[in-house]
């Protein structure tokens, strides 16, 4: 494995302008736009595969008031906000545990890329088994996390405001802090659906918890397996569910627990799922699970539309990323591989291997936006791996 990733890292420096369809290069690109071969949609997507194939590994200058801190922590997750100009980080520290920070990606050029880390103000001796962005006061005003259990000490999820980190937004008021014991948690997703307005949602073990956070209600649906991966839907009152078991179901939000019928929908995988996403117009669902399968299903038939092959995983717990707008999917296998997909067809566009030697402690965690740093910024791919930060710049 080392061997073939030391070749491919070879062949990325030296690497040609050529997208992953065959015979196909900038120059004959080119050649076949101007002779007229291709439509409107068939250009801009064939551009953008082209650019993603050509993209150019460059280190990040990450800046911070703490240096030190910096070179001994070890990145084992990063999440970027809606407007992809913050990353949340959560940092594997030697002592044991991890501490949380804000990025800031407004630094973020192509030529010379740096960022701002924030102070990580909180510290914590358990893992974090996940993480969302939540919009209480405005939009991701908050850092809702799930933190697993240890030994006696049980689960918890906590909603942390972002200005505890920077003050960007001086009506925060940093004492607001929501948090509360609950037992195996393993997922978590934040609401922006009207019809469950402040209110997020804890996968448990054999069930789910839906808390409002202004009132305090709690409602909880009783299931058959863990929930790992969770997501609201935003236009319909929908919570989508990824199970231990292979299981997806939704939840309809307007049902009350105790009765029957809240199961909106159900689709089954082989192998635990590990990351449920939604597209836009709320018709298809994209899963992924243990056994390495990426699957893209009709909500409407229970049907499988189309399956994303090379994507590795065993037993590890890998989100997806679904980009509709650059019509892209990219997920990190457990073999440390990166890997993007389209969306359109499924063709495997790019491999990218890591920086680091594969090693299952070191599991890339990305980021992909066309707008890198907010509404001007540069599009590309954020790579955090061990103790370093990447930027795959394209244009």
């Amino acid at each position: 494995m080392e061997k073939k990733r030391l070749l491919l890292l070879k062949e990325e420096e030296k690497q040609e302008k050529k997208a992953a369809r065959k015979r196909f290069n900038a120059s004959s690109f080119l050649q076949k736009r101007q002779l007229g071969f291709f439509n409107g949609t068939s250009y801009c997507r064939l551009a953008h595969e082209l650019r993603l194939s050509c993209m150019q590994r460059k280190k990040v200058q990450i800046q911070s008031s703490d240096p030190s801190a910096l070179a001994s922590d070890r990145f084992n997750l990063i999440l970027a906000d809606t407007s992809s100009s913050r990353l949340f980080t959560v940092n594997d520290v030697r002592v044991g545990g991890s501490k949380y920070g804000i990025m800031s990606l407004h630094g973020l050029k192509p030529l010379t890329p740096q960022v701002h880390m924030h102070e990580n103000l909180y510290f914590t001796n358990r893992k974090v088994n996940s993480v969302c962005w939540a919009s209480l006061n405005h939009l991701d005003s908050h850092i809702l996390l799930c933190l697993m259990g240890l030994a006696e000490t049980p689960g918890c999820a906590t909603l942390l405001p972002a200005s505890l980190f920077v003050s960007s937004h001086p009506g925060d008021r940093p004492g607001m802090l929501c948090s509360f014991r609950i037992p195996g948690a393993w997922s978590c997703a934040w609401s922006l659906n009207i019809q469950a307005n402040n209110c997020f949602s804890t996968g448990l073990s054999r069930r789910v918890l839906l808390t409002n956070v202004v009132t305090g209600h709690r409602q909880t649906y009783g299931t058959n397996s863990d929930v790992l991966a969770q997501q609201f839907a935003l236009l319909t009152p929908l919570l989508f569910n990824g199970c231990r078991s292979g299981e997806i179901f939704a939840i309809d939000l307007r049902c009350p627990s105790q009765g029957s019928g809240w199961k909106a929908a159900r689709l089954f995988h082989d192998s635990a799922v590990t990351s449920v996403r939604i597209l836009q117009e709320e018709q298809c669902l994209m899963a992924s699970d243990m056994a390495g399968k990426i699957k893209l299903w009709d909500l409407r038939s229970a049907k499988c539309l189309r399956e994303y092959e090379g994507h590795v995983n065993e037993y590890a717990y890998l989100p997806l990323h679904v980009h509709e707008e650059e019509e892209i999917l990219v997920a990190v296998g457990q073999d440390c591989y990166t890997r993007i997909w389209s969306l359109h067809d499924g063709l495997l566009l790019r491999t990218i291997p890591s920086p680091h030697p594969t090693s299952k402690a070191d599991i890339p965690s990305v980021a992909f936006s066309s707008r890198l740093g907010g509404s001007r910024g540069a599009p590309g791919l954020l790579m955090a791996v061990g103790r370093d930060l990447y930027y795959f710049s394209y244009s």
